[in-house]
């Protein structure tokens, strides 16, 4: 096996379910890639292994071997490739180069992580751009969904961040933060501009390095680091600021307390009249998916929970179990309780047994 070059964005949209990641978070999709390369009779995986990762087949030619001794052909190109190979933990089947082959790979819990927040934030929009209460706030608040902190955050708490920010109205020329001091908070720009400066060391003055617009962070790299501010910010125009403070912003980035339960229990449930909830993409589930699950995509989650019952329990799974959590909390917002299978799919083999 060798490493090889990385691909371009173009390629990547047309894998299941990355193709269901938006341009902007395809990009970040690209920083992750591995591509590796395969000599004809090389071992990709085997069969029982738990690496974690999904591999896409991108040219070159592999035997998909199962435990039965059954052996299927992988193409690139064909409609098989276009799923990752023997996507199931541990892997049900050994995967062998028939020729030379060149596959690119991704850590399934990033991947999942990713697909989870690009789809909650998808929600989070349609929210925004619905509801006549955030037409002063709708500017800031969308820019504020696509700033890179927002993606330490969980996609379970992009509600409750929303829901702790305090408002501030200040003056031209008020100093916001000073470089030097330690951080309580941060902020983030809802209406006007702020100047960032900095005074290096020697120096009697500060010199401006940027302006800060609506929608932008200023104060979280000192929360992140622990260290001094690094920078000075005060208002350029009269503004209005949304605070968040440290206690806030620290439990904010911790990833939410769900109600997770374990394979036995979710099929006893269902047995019982529950529901199985698929999150994930529909072409994810057209290719396999447990018996009786409604499919709603956290894409369309907003539009479609309308037609649960919230009278009756729902059970939901995704991959890992990422996605699936996400969607507790965008459902709770609708009223609906739901449930979620711990380790996902591809933690609990005994569930994909299940699936068709």
């Amino acid at each position: 096996m060798s490493q090889g070059q990385s691909i371009d964005k173009r390629l990547l949209q047309t894998f299941v379910p990355v193709n269901a990641l938006s341009s902007e978070h395809l990009d970040r999709l690209l920083d992750l890639q591995q591509v590796r390369s395969y000599a004809p009779g090389e071992l990709i995986f085997e069969a029982g292994e738990r690496d974690r990762t999904t591999i896409y087949l991108l040219s070159g030619e592999v035997a998909l071997t199962g435990g039965d001794g059954e052996c299927q052909l992988v193409g690139a190109g064909g409609v098989e490739s276009w799923h990752p190979l023997d996507h199931f933990q541990p892997r049900r089947s050994q995967a062998r180069a028939v020729s030379d082959v060149s596959v690119v790979c991704f850590d399934s819990s990033r991947l999942d992580a990713l697909l989870a927040w690009d789809q909650s934030v998808n929600y989070v929009m349609l929210d925004i751009n619905a509801n006549p209460a955030y037409d002063s706030d709708r500017e800031w608040m969308l820019r504020l969904l696509r700033s890179k902190l927002f993606y330490r955050v969980p996609p379970g708490n992009i509600f409750e961040i929303f829901r702790r920010l305090k408002q501030r109205k200040h003056k031209a020329g008020d100093v916001i933060i000073r470089q030097g001091d330690d951080a309580d908070c941060c902020f983030i720009i809802k209406e006007g501009m702020c100047e960032v400066s900095v005074q290096v060391a020697g120096a009697f003055e500060s010199t401006p390095v940027a302006i800060l617009e609506t929608g932008q962070w200023f104060g979280e790299e000192a929360l992140l680091s622990g260290a001094p501010r690094n920078a000075t910010v005060s208002m350029a125009t009269d503004g209005v600021l949304m605070r968040l403070d440290r206690p806030d912003f620290d439990q904010l980035l911790r990833e939410p307390l769900v109600d997770q339960i374990d394979v036995n229990d979710a099929v006893q449930r269902v047995a019982s009249g529950a529901r199985w909830l698929d999150v994930r993409t529909p072409d994810e589930y057209d290719q396999q998916h447990l018996p009786g699950a409604l499919n709603m995509p956290l894409s369309v989650l907003r539009l479609k929970s309308r037609l649960l019952d919230p009278s009756r329990p729902y059970i939901a799974y995704c991959d890992t179990g990422r996605r699936s959590v996400s969607a507790v909390f965008l459902l709770r917002n609708a009223g609906i309780e739901v449930q979620v299978v711990e380790g996902g799919l591809h933690g609990n083999p005994t569930l994909l047994a299940h699936a068709s």
